[in-house]
């Protein structure tokens, strides 16, 4: 089994990267997913967080309202480090348990979309790194026109992250997403094929010494 790390800033297209590698078979792990799962209602992140900040992040069914608390903790990276302090772990937990089956199940190519990646220090623990980037200014709009979020909001989203060229220099594959959804998927598949070469040397049993 080849586990790959899957991340990329805000707004890059790592999500519809995501679509097209399952497209192809591989394996999908996604912590947004895994986040919304770590914060039910009666989960101890979810008791931990309304200890913190009160019931001003919940919406009126009592789950969590995540816009509200999204707007709370980008306006202070201190508190956004506390909530990740208080979610990630379990999310780990959460993400190593589904590994674990994918592994059992001799699943070839699994997939873990990470969009905090490098910041949480998680590099090390996969086979390969994937990339997905976009300019700042591209990303920007992209956040004020698809999740119409003003821009003020959607500058403190993005300077909460790593530059990506940080994050560029520490990848295996980089895909760029700045053209047409078919230069994309183009692009997917080329690194797909490249992934699946990678897969088979792994499995390759060495040769012997003559």
């Amino acid at each position: 089994m080849l586990l790959i790390g899957l991340t990329g800033n805000i707004a890059s297209g790592k999500s519809t990267v995501s679509r097209l590698l399952a497209a192809r078979g591989a394996t999908i792990i996604d912590a947004d997913v895994l986040a919304r799962r770590a914060v039910e209602v009666g989960t101890p992140a979810y008791d931990k967080i309304l200890q913190r900040w009160g019931p001003d992040v919940l919406a009126p069914d009592g789950m969590l309202d995540r816009a509200a608390l999204r707007e709370r903790v980008f306006a202070d990276l201190e508190e956004l480090e506390e909530l990740n302090h208080i979610v990630h772990p379990e999310v780990i937990r959460l993400r190593d348990q589904l590994v674990g089956e994918a592994h059992r199940r001799g699943d070839r190519m699994v997939v873990c979309d990470i969009p905090l990646l490098f910041e949480n220090d998680l590099a090390g623990s996969f086979d390969r790194i994937v990339l997905v980037d976009a300019p700042r200014p591209m990303r920007l709009e992209r956040l004020v026109r698809d999740r119409a979020l003003h821009e003020a909001e959607a500058m403190k989203m993005i300077a909460a992250q790593m530059p990506a060229e940080l994050k560029r220099a520490r990848a295996d594959y980089v895909i760029d997403n700045t053209g047409t959804l078919d230069e994309l998927e183009a692009r997917v598949g080329e690194v797909w094929r490249e992934l699946e070469e990678d897969a088979r040397t792994a499995r390759a049993p060495a040769l012997s010494a003559q």
